[in-house]
């Protein structure tokens, strides 16, 4: 994906450098994308040839896959920073209090797609600091779509086959990620396959929509880092893993995820079992 007449493609990896905060962009990009091809290959296999499907606690599905992809994403992270908290959905249990730094991983975003045959389900993995997400990858790999922030406001993505014996970012062909100012003719709105709502309905009426397009998972979040589409609200449930990974790489390239009241969206919401409120990601500006 790539912005209109801002791209541009390498076939090496970004110069080394750490965040604001000390955090290692490039050496979690490194090794997150290894990871993910590498967790990708293992969802594919169940995506090709069915998997076991069992219910949770909340009535959502979770299959093989889940939780042969998180293994995999969890021993990466354990490598590259043990000293950071991980939450993740399929192991997060009874949640606590959170430190400032943390990250939120989501091994199969898009569980009902995915069960469904759909190609829209992802890998998500972000790191939180004070309540922002500054580091996002999302990986879906029945599309061979990776985006990642490689720095502090710079998102990229790549062609990431899955592959069981992982990847080597550095040899990726990387175009970066840049929102677009919605066009005058009309806004593309993307709206979630699986959480059509009245809300949604209401919202998207009183804009000028042009196009609309029905995306599942963190896909959505992709596209609009991507200049591919302009707005996506979100009025239906959806909890922090879900988000945080897309966020990250739709602020990097210029959009914006915000609440209803205008404030942007935040992390760490354990008085609230880590759900978010309604909110709206788009472009470079809000519609």
């Amino acid at each position: 994906m790539s912005g209109p007449g801002e791209t541009t493609k390498q076939t090496h990896g970004p110069a080394d450098g750490a965040g604001p905060s000390g955090f290692d962009y490039t050496s979690a990009a490194q090794a997150l994308t290894d990871a993910a091809a590498r967790a990708g290959a293992a969802i594919m296999t169940h995506f090709n040839r069915g998997t076991e499907v069992k219910l949770k606690g909340d009535k959502s599905p979770v299959t093989r896959a889940d939780r042969d992809s998180e293994a995999i994403i969890l021993a990466a992270l354990a490598r590259i920073a043990p000293d950071i908290a991980v939450v993740s959905e399929e192991s997060c249990g009874m949640i606590g209090a959170l430190p400032k730094r943390f990250f939120l991983v989501d091994p199969l975003d898009g569980t009902k797609e995915f069960i469904q045959g759909r190609r829209d389900f992802t890998v998500n993995v972000a790191l939180i600091e004070d309540g922002r997400p500054s580091f996002g990858l999302v990986y879906a790999p029945a599309r061979a779509l990776l985006a990642v922030t490689v720095a502090d406001g710079n998102a990229v993505s790549a062609e990431l086959h899955p592959s069981a014996s992982g990847a080597d970012f550095s040899h990726l062909r990387l175009t970066t990620l840049r929102a677009r100012v919605p066009e005058r003719q009309g806004l593309t709105a993307l709206v979630s396959l699986s959480h059509a709502d009245p809300e949604t309905e209401a919202y998207l009426a009183k804009l000028n929509i042009a196009e609309r397009s029905s995306v599942g998972s963190s896909v959505k979040f992709v596209s609009l880092a991507g200049g591919e589409a302009d707005v996506y609200p979100r009025f239906g449930p959806t909890m922090e893993w879900d988000t945080a990974a897309g966020q990250a790489v739709l602020e990097a390239a210029g959009g914006r995820v915000d609440t209803l009241s205008g404030e942007p969206l935040r992390y760490g919401k354990t008085e609230h079992g880590l759900r978010n409120p309604s909110f709206i990601a788009c472009g470079c500006r809000a519609p």
